[in-house]
């Protein structure tokens, strides 16, 4: 009787660590395609996973730009951030796009997808790692793009590689369980990290309100998006919709602000910088607000 208890019990244990989401193994299951101008819109790119042998098997070229695209909570590699993103990337510029899907976590409740945040970010510096031993790329020509969840991802994974890769966007990183004591997205996982706000203020608010990177932009005052009317889904998937026109137009630029308190009262005055793009090497850093209209391609608005 004692054994059988013991085998029932382990057969219960066993089946609790493979359903876990805590594992460190949740990583292991993030899909990646790989894009380039020859293969682009309408399809789903080429397929490859962190082996050498296979990333050498994709069209990505040493020669371009790698800007890696993730997606967040209930997101996959074909949910619309990924698809609008990378299309205007590739339009706008010969350049290499991965898409990372971890939907197999996403789209789970937000408190496990949260548990599994900090594997699927180190089996994707993991991944870059391999990207650079196959000579496909190099970490200063690595841009990470991550929303909600997504921007807490490449945190990880940029501090999986000594914060040494070029450059790290954070679309609206998600607030919820990211408070200033947590290992949340930083300044210290690239040598530069920008952050757009849009979704930051109010009650229940889907981002982050503090400046967290080196450069920290607040569309709008970051809260109540044009054409929203504070619908919040609508207020923070607007971050990779400014985004994706940053890549196409140049016309979306900041200006600094001396503290969090002149970008609320929309009174600054300071240096002007382009929020978004796919540069690698920007040099702005502080508090920035602009306003927009409300619709594609969000044109400037002194209103």
């Amino acid at each position: 009787m004692l054994l059988k208890l013991i085998l029932v019990l382990s057969a219960f244990v066993a089946l609790s660590v493979c359903q876990s989401p805590e594992l460190g193994g949740s990583g292991s299951l993030n899909q990646y395609f790989a894009y380039t101008r020859a293969v682009q819109n309408g399809q789903l790119g080429v397929q490859f996973n962190m082996t050498i042998e296979s990333i050498q098997e994709t069209t990505l070229n040493i020669n371009l730009t790698t800007t890696i695209i993730v997606h967040g909570h209930q997101g996959s590699a074909k949910s619309s951030l990924n698809p609008t993103v990378k299309d205007a990337l590739l339009t706008n510029e010969d350049a290499n796009a991965i898409i990372v899907d971890w939907s197999q976590f996403s789209s789970q409740s937000y408190e496990n997808a949260v548990k599994a945040v900090p594997s699927v970010g180190t089996y994707l510096g993991a991944m870059i790692e391999n990207l650079v031993a196959a000579n496909v790329t190099t970490l200063d020509q690595v841009h990470l793009v991550g929303f909600d969840l997504g921007a807490h991802i490449v945190g990880y994974a940029g501090r999986t590689l000594g914060g040494e890769v070029a450059r790290i966007t954070g679309l609206d990183p998600s607030g919820k369980s990211w408070g200033p004591n947590t290992p949340r997205i930083s300044k210290e996982d690239a040598k530069y990290v920008e952050i757009i706000h849009t979704d930051t203020f109010g009650i229940f608010p889907n981002g982050i309100g503090d400046p967290i990177g080196h450069a920290d932009f607040y569309p709008n005052g970051g809260a109540s998006q044009p054409g929203c009317f504070l619908y919040r889904p609508c207020c923070h998937k607007r971050s990779w919709e400014l985004f994706a026109a940053s890549l196409a137009y140049t016309h979306l630029q900041g200006n600094q602000c001396s503290s969090m308190l002149q970008m609320n009262l929309n009174n600054c005055r300071g240096f002007l910088h382009p929020m978004g793009t796919n540069e690698l090497v920007k040099l702005g850093s502080g508090i920035y607000r602009l306003n927009t209209k409300s619709k594609y391609p969000f044109l400037l608005s002194w209103l």
